[in-house]
Order: C-alpha cells, then structure tokens, then sequence
C-alpha cells in the first residue's frame, strides 16, 4: 500500500466518452472499487481517441490521462505517464485485440514499468481469448505468465489459457459485473418518450436487441425469424452500426435505434421490453463474454440467445431459453413459446436472475480487492511443473 493513503491502481484502458464496451466496463468496476473502498485512489491511462488532455471524471473522481494510439506498437507513453504521477501498486490492463493489436507492446511496457518499480503488480484481463489464431494472437498469450495475474471472466477462456501453458494459479476467473436496472418501475411511455421512439414503437409482445450493430450480432437471422413469426411481436433494435455495410430493413414489427447509445440508454431499452433476444454468431476459436448479456440479466426479464462463447452463462443458467446459433425456424419456435408461455419462462429464468445477484459489481469489484491484497501482501506460489509426470 502507498504510505497510508491507501491502495492506488492504474488501469489501462479505453475510457467514455470513447464509445467502447471496455471502456464503459472499466468505469463500471471502478465504480464498485469506489462503492466497496472509498479510500482506494485510481488512475486511467486511457487512448488518444478522445484527446491529448487529462480530464477528471467528476462522478467517481478519477483521473484520465491519455498514453497510448490505440492498436500502436509503442506504448512507452504508459511508462511516461507513470513516471509522473509517482507509480501504482496495481497496473491493470484492460486487453482487448481491438485496442492493443496482436504486439506484445503493452505487456512489454507493463512488465518493464514493474521492473522500474513503477508497478507494484502487473494485472491483465484478457476480455477476447483466442484459440486458433491469429498466429500473433496466440504469441502474446503465451507471454502471459509474465504477468502477475490474468483476469478472465468465463470458465472456456480460463481453460483455454491452461491449456495454452498459462500457469494455473495465476488465473483469476471473475465474472463480468451486473448492474440491477434502475429504470424496471418506469412505465413504458416514459421510457419510450425519453428514448425518443413513443411514435414508431412497434405494438404488442416486444422484444429487444440492443448493444452495437454488426454483423457478428446475427441480426439478420433475427429477421429472418421475423418474417416466420408475423406482425403480433415487435421488435426495437438498438445501437451504433459499426458495419456500415450490414443492410437493415424496418417494418411495422421492426424499429430500428441507429446511434450510439449509454449505458443507462441501453437499461432503459431492458426496462421497456418484454424480452430479450440475443441471435449472435460467433467466430470460430474466439472466447469472450457479452456485456450486453450482464446489462440484460440485471432487467430480470427472460432473454433467448444462441449457444455461443459470449453467451456461455446464459446456456449454462437458462439452457432451454438458448438455440443454436445460425437457425431462424428453431429461433422464430423458441420467441413463439417464450411469448405463449410468458409465465413460465420468468419462473425458468430463476436461475439467471440469481447469477445476475451474484454478480453485480461490488461483488465482482470486492473479488478485484481481494486478488490485489492477496498478491501484494502474500508470498508468490512457485510453478513446478513435472516434465516426466503421466496421467494414470
């Protein structure tokens, strides 16, 4: 700890108003850190994206001071920026391919930082884990033991990472965090006024896609599944196109919120619907977890998704509420249930509401402490691995 003042942590990361889901996770956990210990002092080193300039976030009185090009080589800003504000007992990486490319850079500086005493630990939560490549991808995983511990948040990247060489003990499987809907009592013509959508809101059974719009999102299997259902459900979906080239078609059961939205803009789409339908394909040997999911699972309504690896909790909670991915006739038949026995899939859906508890994010941010305390305050176990060992 730093002379009495307590524990200081330094995430790097993407940071609102940059529109990212890392971004928007990292000032969710740190809002838990802030709620369970106020005491604790933390620093962003976000990207350029959104300037040159430190700013203050004023509401969890955080510091942002920009140190890196998103998906560059160098990250010796990271190093510079350390320097100056005196060092951090935690470096926490928030990874993602997206931000860091496939270089190890970030890992390096991390690591070299640590090596200056810039960095008491050095953290990484690997948000995607790849399983087939890219080839680059799978070298910076392997350099993950450099690290003093990996953060992960399902049971498919922590085995994968073991099965990789990644040294067991240094990972730490922490859920994604939920946050319980605020907006659940609101009436739907507020909500619905507030979002900007009360004169095309489709009528009857409503169900919503929201979070970006791309083609990975498997839109287009949802509205295939449409057309097999007819015009007594609605559906809203919502969020920023990324794929500019993806084709979207409105109807009278279809509206469609093409912009970015917040965090609390996309609570308010939850609280208005009936259910949520989340119709993903995914590629092929990537595992990561969907923080649209946690942002569902805290509005406590059902929600049908596929068998994907970004929706691996909700298979493993709701299994019945799940179809495999790529298959709009099996999709249209499981919406059609959930609506004619609307009732029942609540009560179902038992389970998942008590994951979406478990998990909400002082819990999930109290796990973060305690790793922390326990990796600076204990002795580091030592991996001995037996070369001649065998299985019997």
């Amino acid at each position: 700890m730093r002379d009495g003042f307590g524990l200081r942590v330094g995430f790097v990361s993407t940071y609102p108003p940059i529109h990212c889901g890392v971004g928007e996770y990292t000032r969710m956990l740190i809002s838990g850190l802030k709620r369970v210990s106020p005491s604790i002092d933390v620093v962003v080193i976000q990207s350029y994206d959104a300037g040159e300039d430190p700013y203050n976030d004023l509401d969890l009185g955080v510091r942002v001071i920009p140190g890196f090009t998103r998906r560059g080589s160098d990250y010796t800003g990271v190093i510079r920026v350390l320097e100056d504000i005196g060092g951090v007992d935690v470096l926490h990486i928030q990874h993602e391919y997206g931000i860091f490319g496939n270089t190890t850079g970030i890992l390096d500086a991390a690591i070299t930082a640590r090596s200056r005493g810039l960095a008491g630990l050095v953290v990484i939560t690997m948000h995607t884990v790849d399983r087939i490549g890219p080839r680059a991808n799978l070298e910076f995983q392997s350099k993950l033991n450099d690290a003093d511990s990996v953060v992960v948040h399902s049971i498919l990247q922590e085995f994968e990472l073991q099965a990789q060489g990644i040294v067991p003990y240094k990972i730490w499987r922490i859920p994604h965090g939920t946050l319980i809907n605020p907006y659940l009592d609101y009436p739907r013509y507020m909500l619905a006024r507030r979002l900007g959508v009360e004169d095309n809101l489709p009528e009857g059974f409503l169900l919503v896609t929201p979070g970006f719009i791309r083609r990975d999102k498997g839109l287009d299997i949802l509205l295939r599944a449409v057309k097999i259902l007819g015009n007594d459900i609605g559906i809203l979906v919502a969020g920023e196109r990324i794929d500019k080239s993806l084709e979207l078609y409105e109807s009278d059961s279809i509206t469609i919120i093409e912009r970015y939205l917040s965090g609390d803009e996309i609570l308010m789409l939850a609280a208005l619907a009936d259910a949520i339908v989340l119709p993903y394909r995914d590629k092929p040997g990537r595992y990561s977890v969907s923080g649209i999911l946690h942002l569902s699972m805290g509005s406590l309504k059902p929600i049908i998704g596929t068998r994907v690896p970004r929706l691996v909790e909700l298979y493993q909670y709701a299994p019945r509420l799940t179809t495999p991915p790529r298959m709009p006739a099996l999709l249209a038949e499981r919406i059609k249930w959930l609506k004619e026995n609307y009732d029942l899939a609540v009560a179902y859906s038992g389970n998942l509401l008590a994951y979406a508890t478990k998990t909400q994010w002082p819990r999930m941010a109290r796990r973060h402490l305690d790793m922390y305390t326990i990796l600076l305050s204990e002795e580091k176990p030592v991996w001995e691995p037996l070369a001649d060992a065998k299985l019997d």
